[in-house]
């Protein structure tokens, strides 16, 4: 198990308990308590735990884990979920990418995909607009797209440009389809994510869309988040796995979002 794994797990373990002790924790992942231990005292010194003897608790009473400690939650499904969503996106379209390890997963597809590995008559294959700094770091070495980043004040939990910045430059363009990474998606109550200022800027890339994608495995489906994004009638695609039940995709189908199950 690398280090990496090993943290996320202990993380996902604090977040679910509230509280590790050493011993426990070594004996869950299977490795020593002076492993643990050291585990332990890295995290704390990034501030994403709090040591206690013997033990550790969350940091503070809003815990939300870093983008680079939930790559591989459900990896597997957002890997088929991102190929599914890239499959969407016509080679020359202007596409709208929010933060997220989902859609850093549609990134990562659309860079793979071989009829987008060169521009056509001198233009982008795809011009790109995100305000995720991982994102645009991702593709920014793709000579045949278009990489465009928002201004913005970052956060280092999603690695979002957010802000007045951010919805300046969003204001002024227009965009074909928008991929959306989500904390929540209701019939009834429609897209959202923890935090308003991520889901104005959000928001706003919607209303400059054509097409709004939201790319979300099945955990997001059916729950309510804090900050709104949009109703469910803005949404015209949604892409996830196989764990939404039929009775569910229903009830997202009647609200007007086409399902696709991958």
């Amino acid at each position: 198990m690398s280090r990496e794994v090993r943290w996320q797990t202990l993380l996902d373990l604090l977040v679910e308990r509230g509280r590790l002790e050493v011993e426990p924790a070594a004996e869950a992942l299977g490795v020593s308590a002076a492993t643990i231990r050291r585990d332990f005292d890295e995290l704390a010194q990034q501030q994403l735990l709090v040591r206690t003897r013997g033990g550790a608790v969350l940091h503070g009473v809003s815990y939300e884990l870093p983008l680079r400690y939930r790559t591989t939650r459900r990896a597997a499904e957002k890997r088929r979920i991102s190929e599914a969503v890239a499959a969407l996106i016509a080679p020359g379209e202007v596409v709208g990418l929010t933060g997220g390890t989902t859609t850093t997963e549609v990134a990562r597809a659309l860079a793979g995909r071989a009829d987008l590995n060169a521009g056509t008559g001198g233009a982008p294959a795809l011009t790109v607009v995100t305000n995720a700094l991982n994102i645009a770091g991702e593709l920014v070495i793709r000579p045949q797209f278009k990489t465009v980043l928002t201004g913005g004040v970052a956060r280092p939990q999603s690695y979002e440009l957010t802000g007045p910045l951010a919805q300046g430059v969003l204001g002024q363009l227009t965009v074909d389809t928008a991929v959306l990474g989500v904390d929540g998606f209701d019939p009834l109550d429609g897209a959202a994510t923890r935090h308003e200022d991520e889901a104005a800027v959000n928001r706003l890339l919607c209303d400059r869309s054509r097409r709004v994608v939201i790319a979300a495995d099945s955990s997001k489906l059916g729950v309510r988040a804090f900050a709104r994004i949009c109703p469910a009638s803005s949404v015209h695609v949604l892409v996830t796995d196989t764990g939404l039940t039929d009775s569910g995709a229903r009830a997202f189908e009647e609200a007007g979002v086409e399902v696709i199950r991958v």
